[in-house]
C-alpha cells in the first residue's frame, strides 16, 4: 500500500492478481481505492444495579417474575438479550432478546421470568450495530422473592 492524505480519508494502491489455471497466466490491475474511516466509541460497561421480585397474586403465581435495573457507559444500546443459565452458567435454560429504545440515559429495566424456584445465573447483553457488552449475576429465586 502507499500514500495517505492528511485528513480522515485514505487513498490505498490496490493490486490483485488472478491465477488462470488453464493458460498459466497472470492479469494485474492496477488502481486507487478511496474509504472513510469513522471511529464509533460503542457500549463500554453494562451494571446489574438492582434486582426486585414483582409481587404477583396467588393466580399468577405460575412464574417469579424479576426485574433487572440496568445501566451502561458509552453509546446507547439497541437491544437487550437476557440468557438465563445453571448455576455453573454452563447450561443454557432460556434466551430472551427484544429490540429497546433508550432515549438520553442509559438507564432501564429488563422484566424476566423464572418458572420455578432455584439458583440461576443471568447474564444480560446490551448491543447496537457496533458493540456489545455484558453483565452477569447469580440470582436465587423463591416464591415471593429473590436474592
Amino acid at each position: 500500500t502507499t500514500g495517505a492524505s492528511s485528513n480522515s480519508d485514505s487513498f490505498t494502491a490496490v493490486e490483485s492478481m488472478e491465477d488462470n489455471p488453464d493458460g498459466g497466466c497472470h492479469i494485474y490491475r492496477n488502481g486507487y481505492s478511496r474509504s472513510g474511516i469513522s471511529v464509533v466509541e460503542g457500549i463500554l460497561e453494562v451494571n446489574i444495579i438492582q434486582m426486585t421480585n414483582i409481587q404477583m397474586t396467588e393466580s399468577q403465581a405460575e412464574n417469579s417474575l424479576v426485574d433487572f435495573v440496568v445501566t451502561c457507559q458509552g453509546s446507547l444500546p439497541t437491544d437487550v438479550c437476557t440468557v438465563v443459565s445453571d448455576p455453573t452458567c454452563q447450561v443454557s435454560k432460556s434466551v430472551v432478546c427484544d429490540p429497546i429504545v433508550v432515549a438520553d440515559e442509559c438507564l432501564l429495566t429488563v422484566r424476566r421470568a423464572f418458572e420455578e424456584p432455584g439458583t440461576y445465573c443471568i447474564n444480560i447483553t446490551l448491543g447496537d450495530d457496533t458493540s456489545q457488552a455484558l453483565a452477569s449475576a447469580l440470582i436465587s429465586v423463591n416464591r415471593g422473592e429473590s436474592t
